[in-house]
């Protein structure tokens, strides 16, 4: 996959490209990330990038011009042109998910200062949002987007680390945890120790259900139950199967 970011300020992306999870996707050649700055095809004389708002206004606008040229430049058959806009659909893990598989070539276009010439939205194919506020320039959103991408690419991250996050399967993640057993005074529970995967992913479910039912209503009204996720759902305390795989483990528990 290629990914072209066309920004005014490429200083920004030093980090993100090499550091972690990215900078491996690329020396894996799972993507190609490239940066172009839109302040280099500016036609006028002073290098001026923006202009100040036709029939007045607070801030500075992005002129046509060099966006357009800079577009024109990295632009090819198949490109999926996004501009980050706040008029732009809530970007989720299904619309990342969308461009990891079918997007070969994505140009993103970062706004910056008050916004940008509105004739800019005629040459893009498509408007993204990454939430309800208000940031100094899309280049954040630009990054959030690419990295959601990028780590679902091929040979990135191993496939079953993936599979269980949150947003993949319409939940969210249950919960995970690390030696030790006892934390001051907050244990892990024991069911995790008992050696009985079933009865452990059956837990993991039932917590997943849970979790998103108090943090995230919105997915749990959407979400399809099973009878299984019923049954879980409406146990109390700790019901018999985690009990018996608890005793039965109970070797393994600290």
């Amino acid at each position: 996959m290629r990914i072209t970011i066309l920004t005014l300020f490429p200083q920004m992306f030093d980090g993100f490209l090499t550091n972690s999870i990215i900078k491996r996707a690329i020396a894996k050649d799972a993507v190609e990330v490239k940066i172009v700055d839109i302040r280099t095809f500016t036609s006028d004389k002073y290098g001026r990038v923006d202009s100040a708002p036709v029939g007045g206004g607070a801030g500075l606008i992005m002129k046509c011009q060099p966006i357009l040229d800079c577009l024109k430049s990295v632009q090819k058959a198949k490109s999926h042109v996004v501009l980050l806009s706040p008029r732009g659909k809530a970007l989720n893990q299904s619309k990342v998910r969308y461009f990891s598989e079918k997007i070969e070539d994505l140009v993103i276009i970062c706004g910056h200062y008050e916004g940008i010439d509105e004739r800019i939205n005629y040459y893009i194919d498509e408007l993204i949002s990454i939430g309800d506020f208000i940031l100094t320039g899309g280049e954040i959103g630009a990054m959030a987007l690419s990295d959601a991408i990028i780590r679902l690419l091929d040979g990135v991250i191993a496939s079953e680390s993936i599979a269980e996050e949150s947003f993949e399967n319409g939940l969210l993640e249950y919960p995970q945890y690390t030696e030790p057993y006892n934390f001051e005074g907050l244990k892990i529970p024991d069911i995790l120790y008992s050696g009985n995967h079933q009865a452990i992913s059956k837990w993991r479910r039932k917590q997943s259900l849970l979790l998103t039912k108090k943090f995230r209503p919105d997915l749990f009204e959407n979400f399809e139950l099973t009878k299984l996720d019923k049954q879980l759902l409406n146990e109390q305390d700790t019901p018999k199967w985690e009990e018996e795989a608890i005793e039965k483990g109970h070797k393994f528990i600290k």
